[in-house]
């Protein structure tokens, strides 16, 4: 990848890859600071453990993620609720992301090279599958990215950035290859993977559904190729929760979901009033799980999104309130994908008038009724589902505000469908506001379109980032993705 990245990636994969591979997390007891023989079922745990520490760390999804998706407010720290961005943070996530795919590369390095890998065709399959998990979140969050120069170590350290619709075009082929390449009557990991336990099927499920991820993210601009994928795969994507791609974090150190209380109280968010003040005004029963009472009322208050922690409108801290404590927990788990968003990826394109064996109407409700019972929500379920329906001349605000919901505490997933759709409260109102101090980037006042460059790609991969920067339209945060067309 880039310079930097060639220089200290390694030590970094042997710190990741030093994790047994193993059907638990549980089972991992090797010593972090000792690297011991790279096998595929070591890197894919490194990969995969490595991809959700940062996916779902304080400092991306808190102050990156769930702050764009307009989830979280600052505490002590507003400035990324008002869109400055931390160029540390912004670093690591390139980077860490990058060493994942790095990861997942050399698995299908190893067995290409051993060629007496039973299992190699299944495995390689599965970490073809998580490369495209990661390239479309990159891609997503910075537009043009390296993709076909980006992993070939030592040959290349100024990789050229591929076009995000080029990408995309790669990334839907790539999944329908490696749907054709698993095979369930052949060997698989039989120890290193935390999410499926090497389960073929459930891997084959989950490329049919991110398949219908990437295909509803480019409707609006390839509709034709969008509606094609859709009504060729639903059918075998997931259809209940017991399907959800998801990593199992553990309740012991250091295998704990990255952003947990269990340790230390967590003071840097409170949920912002955007989400507390819609979800109360629709009797939300999953208010209860997504944020807990403030201190000193008892009551569930939001903080308004990007306030100013000297503004004098403030309250003290023990008025708002933070977090639930199930996001909270250490077993919390890191989630890829669920079926909640399968549903809702079919009711848009029901409503879009595509093909998916059901009307809108029917898998808009299947999409809340899942995400209830994901958070184990049983009481008030059928008087929300009554209180909330389906509209087909409002569908994309009525279908966006329960995916964005539903997507809680997926914050770079559900930044992504805020700008996509660009819905509304279903009645029409604006369901999300500017930073209430003003955007310190005043080219961006309401919602950044995607992350600047890191500031290392400036010097370290020079002529490539300048002709990045000048094919999408300038290396600012108001720069729109491909598939943003609203």
């Amino acid at each position: 990848m880039l310079k930097r990245f060639l220089i200290y990636a390694w030590p970094v994969l042997f710190i990741f890859v030093m994790m047994a591979g193993c059907k638990k997390l549980d089972d991992i007891n090797h010593d972090p600071t000792r690297p011991t023989t790279t096998s595929p079922a070591y890197l894919l745990t490194g990969a995969e453990k490595n991809a959700m520490d940062y996916l779902y760390s304080t400092l991306q999804n808190g102050y990156i993620g769930m702050h764009y998706a307009q989830y979280w407010s600052g505490n002590s720290r507003v400035g990324d609720s008002q869109y400055a961005i931390d160029e540390n943070n912004n670093t690591a996530f390139w980077n860490f992301m990058y060493v994942s795919l790095h990861n997942l590369d050399k698995i299908i390095a190893l067995n290409n090279a051993s060629g007496n890998n039973p299992a190699a065709k299944n495995q390689n399959a599965i970490a073809t599958i998580l490369k495209v998990w990661l390239y479309q979140i990159l891609t997503d969050s910075y537009v043009n990215i390296p993709y076909s120069q980006a992993l070939k170590e030592g040959a290349n350290i100024t990789p050229a950035y591929d076009s995000q619709e080029s990408i995309y075009t790669s990334l839907i082929d790539t999944l329908q290859q490696q749907i054709t390449a698993l095979d369930p009557a052949q060997p698989t990991f039989t120890s290193g993977d935390v999410i499926y336990n090497g389960d073929v099927a459930k891997w084959r499920t989950l490329a049919h559904s991110l398949l219908l991820r990437l295909a509803i993210r480019v409707a609006d601009v390839a509709p034709e190729k969008a509606k094609a994928v859709i009504e060729a795969h639903y059918q075998s994507a997931m259809t209940s929760n017991g399907d959800n791609a998801q990593f199992a974090y553990l309740a012991t150190a250091p295998n704990k979901f990255p952003l947990n209380d269990s340790e230390r109280e967590v003071l840097d968010f409170f949920v912002s009033t955007t989400l507390v003040d819609y979800m109360k005004g629709t009797n939300d029963p999953r208010l209860a799980v997504y944020a807990r009472p403030a201190k000193a009322t008892g009551l569930i208050t939001g903080l308004v999104y990007g306030i100013s922690a000297n503004d004098p409108s403030r309250l003290a801290p023990d008025n708002y309130s933070y977090p639930g404590t199930q996001i909270y927990s250490a077993t919390m788990p890191g989630i890829l994908m669920t079926y909640p968003e399968v549903a809702f990826i079919l009711a848009e394109a029901a409503a879009r008038g595509w093909s998916v064996g059901q009307p809108a109407a029917s898998w808009y409700e299947a999409g809340i009724r899942a995400s209830m019972a994901y958070w184990n929500v049983t009481a008030g379920v059928d008087e929300y589902v009554a209180s909330v329906p389906y509209t087909a001349g409002d569908w994309k605000n009525v279908i966006g505000t329960q995916k964005w919901l539903a997507l809680y505490p997926q914050g770079f997933q559900a930044w992504f469908e805020r700008l996509r759709l660009d819905f509304k409260k279903p009645n029409g109102d604006s369901l999300f506001i500017p930073p209430y101090s003003g955007s310190l980037d005043q080219n961006v006042k309401f919602v950044p379109s995607r992350l600047t460059y890191p500031l290392g790609e400036q010097t370290q991969n020079a002529a490539a980032y300048k002709k990045a920067a000048s094919d999408i339209g300038g290396d600012t945060k108001a720069t729109k993705s491909w598939w943003d067309k609203f």
